[in-house]
């Protein structure tokens, strides 16, 4: 009788990592992406990364992964699902609520996925003795989207987000580095082709070419990072977004073979995100604000970005009703939230 073969380390490695919650697994030499660096300091060179400094001041060590860990050898890239069971555009003409991203419904999946990055981690150092491992979801300077790609997991797709066959465009990512020589999977095949439906879905026009992102129109970085008045030629295409866009995700053909039973529970939309009023948006104070986005990832913008966005969305309405709260936001402490309650005023009053 001849003796089966016992599985291979990576192959228990990803059997662990599905146990955990990841739905992508894949594995990369460190050295997979030797493009990336060239990429994201041109990427810099032209400003499209706008006000997060963190992207340039960091820019040796995000570009490879040697250059934030000399000892790396092998990236485990690992994808967890956050597929949405409703229409992520379905709030496109309801001008009295409020948009937010998709993944931004349910629990700050940075602390979900670091959570799992770990447990596997421990699981990976308990089998190999002399393992060394580091984990990062996207806090870190880590691009884990070329590196997701290198280790097969899908693609980077036109919009520049990773595209999976199986899972669309809803995969959160973390990595986990090691020192381990681990076997390398097939990385992936770009199957775009001449579609255009992630370009053409943009509102603010954020893409000045296929695969390449100016984060200065995009409405994530408007609406997420960009702390300040939002430029007012952006500020119609904005519509009733708050906080992120889907509309390039969304628009990716992929998505139909994303299942929503592969979704994360801890990623399920709280009731409260899934279409907020606008009025109670505009009303929010520092402790409503900290009370309503507890435990969200929205919470790291803070009150003065979120009402800044709201008041936005209420200029785009094109609803008499918001004048009264919008009148008395042109008062506010917070400079950029009085500059979009006028802006907003403003485009009501025309």
């Amino acid at each position: 009788m001849v003796a089966e073969a016992l599985p291979s380390l990576e192959q228990r490695l990803a059997d662990v990592a599905r146990a955990h919650g990841f739905v992508a697994f894949g594995i990369a030499r460190a050295d997979a992406a030797p493009q990336t660096a060239a990429r994201l300091n041109q990427w810099l060179a032209d400003g499209c990364h706008g006000s997060m400094i963190w992207m340039e001041s960091r820019a040796a060590q995000r570009g490879s992964p040697t250059g934030l860990w000399p000892e790396v050898r092998s990236v485990i890239a690992l994808g967890m699902s956050y597929a949405p069971a409703h229409d992520p555009l379905a709030l496109e003409g309801v001008p009295d609520r409020g948009r937010i991203s998709v993944y931004a419904q349910g629990g700050d999946y940075h602390d979900v996925v670091k959570k799992a990055l770990k447990a596997v981690a421990r699981w990976l150092v308990a089998e190999v003795k002399d393992a060394e491992v580091k984990v990062f979801v996207d806090t870190a300077p880590v691009m884990e989207k070329p590196l997701s790609a290198a280790a097969g997991l899908g693609w980077q797709g036109k919009h520049t987000n990773l595209v999976s066959r199986d899972h669309g465009s809803w995969l959160f990512l973390g990595a986990i580095y090691t020192t381990l020589d681990l076997a390398p999977s097939t990385p992936g095949r770009d199957t775009c082709g001449s579609c255009s439906a992630c370009q053409d879905a943009c509102p603010t026009n954020a893409f000045p070419a296929p695969y390449r992102l100016d984060a200065r129109r995009c409405v994530s970085y408007l609406t997420i990072e960009h702390d300040g008045p939002i430029p007012e030629e952006l500020r119609r295409g904005i519509g009733n977004r708050i906080y992120g866009c889907d509309d390039c995700l969304a628009a990716c053909p992929w998505n139909k073979f994303a299942e929503t039973a592969h979704a994360h529970r801890a990623f399920l939309p709280r009731a409260e995100l899934v279409a907020p009023a606008l009025a109670d948006l505009l009303a929010l104070d520092d402790a409503g604000f900290r009370q309503v986005f507890a435990g969200s990832p929205i919470k790291r913008i803070g009150r003065n970005r979120m009402v800044r966005n709201a008041a936005i969305a209420a200029g785009n309405s094109g609803d008499p009703g918001f004048r009264g709260i919008l009148q008395q936001l042109t008062s506010d402490e917070s400079p950029m939230v009085a500059d979009a309650a006028a802006w907003a005023l403003a485009e009501l009053a025309s």
